[in-house]
């Protein structure tokens, strides 16, 4: 026990030596759990576990105050420890995942999509105490899905101390509205992908793109697999 101690120390005090003086307040985001939905294909499910994860990312990562854990980060953490398909995550896994990747913030929660009726779930995890410090509710139909996962990004900004966005900022994050079917089709592509099947992931981002053209995470992800 003390050798594995001492090997989490040891990684984070690298991750902080890499990091320099880089001293925005780290946010991990975890996949988030289904806690029992039903109305859709249970692939629709589990990729938006992926989905949301990935989205909240985004909207954080618009923040220029935070420094955001890439998806890609977390997950290899998750298939290193044996996480990735196995339950709920509780705080004290939380904060320990955080501590590996140099976070101050994990995100973690779950969904319940009920024929379409959608609930989302966030809990806020204080790394250095693994203490749930904020734990929010965001409710509305499948279709407003988008506006669930921004509103709940804004709210976690103000709970971890974050400035607003810049005016400039907020008006681009407000004016566009990703539909639902767009954002389940990304979210499909990050399952694919996290499954190394890349041309199903490349279907998928594609098909994202198709219904909106102007979805960025999209065309990214597929930049990323092509690449």
């Amino acid at each position: 026990m003390r050798t594995r101690g001492l090997l989490t120390v040891l990684t984070w005090g690298i991750v902080a030596v890499a990091q320099g003086q880089d001293t925005r307040p780290g946010i991990a985001v975890l996949p988030f759990d289904n806690a029992g939905s039903y109305g859709q294909d249970k692939e629709n499910f589990d990729a938006l576990q992926r989905g949301i994860a990935g989205m909240l990312i985004s909207e954080l990562s618009a923040n220029p105050a935070a420094r955001v854990v890439e998806r890609g980060r977390i997950q290899q953490i998750l298939d290193e420890q044996r996480l990735a398909d196995s339950g709920r995550v509780d705080a004290r896994t939380a904060a320990r995942i955080g501590k590996l990747v140099g976070a101050r913030y994990v995100v973690t929660g779950s969904f319940i999509d009920f024929y379409g009726d959608f609930r989302l779930d966030i809990r806020l995890v204080n790394v250095e105490t693994s203490e749930i410090v904020k734990a929010e509710k965001e409710q509305a139909r499948r279709d407003h899905l988008f506006d669930i996962i921004r509103n709940a990004a804004a709210h976690l900004m103000r709970e971890t101390n974050l400035p607003p966005l810049p005016r400039a900022a907020q008006e681009r994050q407000s004016s566009r509205q990703i539909p639902t079917e767009a954002l389940t089709y990304y979210s499909r592509a990050l399952l694919y992908q996290d499954r190394g099947d890349r041309p199903k992931a490349v279907e998928m981002y594609q098909k994202a793109i198709e219904v909106f053209p102007d979805y960025a995470e999209a065309r990214d992800g597929l930049q990323r697999v092509r690449g």
